[in-house]
């Protein structure tokens, strides 16, 4: 099939949502071509361990889980381009998708382009990911039982992280630039009143120190400038998330923070035919199993969308045509 022909799905997007999604719409004889990115695979990797996915009893590292699963995908006959998506157009149907100068066209759409976590933007920081550096305490906290970890954010994000990670750490200090928290002040509070928690404000990581894996971080006052260096064998990052939308927030309803809006129950978005699935949508739960569930809903959404469109069309075909009057 060429690309100028019309696809019944194009999934957008090579995480778990969009490799499950791809998955099962070519089971279902969909053929799907997924337009997975150049940074195929998503957050996953850049994860060491992954220890917390069904199927994979001893764990498993990141970027082989993300292999398995395209290949999964692959052998029912799913097509890929490794290529990023540069524009949508979703005015009409069918839609089109454009990758540089090349246009494919498709009667439904599934996005799943997932979210980055916002990182610090340190050399050394994005050296040891995946080796005492990470953005998922509910992934990785378990790695960290009887050590020493840091936490930098404000929000409710990092009061949740932090007391999350108290069940395998002896010590969990939550480093904040300002004097004050973001965060809602019973989370403050709770945060407060752990006594493995330890609060060092009006300070920024400047630098994250290890070899081979995270031994220390290097603190700076943002009063003083004044550096000193803590032990970390652990530093979660919880500044945030930023869903991959920007290519779809002319069209499709989104929040404040711009994941998009479904339909309560459903992976449907506000134009007939655009399904949405993974974390480009969820901002709560972000998990991988999560991910590849949603996308499982989208491929089952768009199989029965199409199913539905095909019935009324083979109706409108054979229904009797009204006699006309002669004139």
């Amino acid at each position: 099939m060429s690309q100028n022909d019309v696809r019944d799905v194009i999934v957008i997007g090579g995480g778990p949502a969009g490799y499950t999604a791809a998955l099962y719409a070519a089971r279902a004889n969909l053929e799907p071509l997924v337009i997975e990115g150049f940074q195929w695979g998503g957050q996953l990797m850049i994860t060491s361990d992954v220890e917390n996915y069904p199927g994979y009893p001893d764990g498993v590292i990141g970027p082989e889980m993300m292999g398995d699963l395209r290949r999964q995908a692959e052998r029912f006959g799913t097509e890929f381009v490794t290529d990023d998506v540069t524009s949508v157009d979703f005015s009409e149907r069918p839609f089109r998708i454009y990758v540089g100068d090349e246009e494919y066209r498709t009667r439904s759409v599934i996005v799943a382009t997932g979210a980055s976590a916002r990182w610090l933007g340190l050399e050394s920081e994005q050296r040891l990911q995946g080796r005492g550096v990470s953005a998922c305490a509910t992934c990785d906290g378990a790695f960290f039982r009887d050590r020493e970890i840091v936490v930098v954010g404000g929000g409710d994000t990092a009061m949740e992280e932090a007391l999350f990670l108290t069940r395998y750490g002896i010590k969990v200090t939550i480093v904040h630039r300002r004097d004050e928290f973001r965060a809602s002040q019973i989370m403050v509070e709770r945060a407060k009143s752990n006594p493995k928690v330890h609060l060092v404000m009006n300070a920024v990581v400047d630098e994250v120190l290890g070899e081979q894996k995270l031994e220390a971080v290097r603190l700076r006052s943002t009063e003083t400038d004044e550096t000193w260096e803590i032990p970390a064998d652990g530093l979660f990052v919880a500044i945030g998330h930023d869903p991959n939308t920007k290519l779809f927030l002319d069209w499709l309803d989104h929040d404040e923070a711009g994941y998009l809006v479904t339909t309560p129950d459903s992976t449907e978005t506000n134009i007939p035919g655009v399904f949405a699935a993974g974390d480009v949508k969820d901002h709560v739960y972000r998990q991988a199993v999560t991910a590849a569930g949603s996308g499982c809903m989208a491929a089952l959404d768009a199989e029965r969308f199409l199913a539905a469109e095909e019935g009324h069309l083979a109706t409108a075909l054979t229904a009797p045509r009204p006699e006309t009057a002669e004139v």
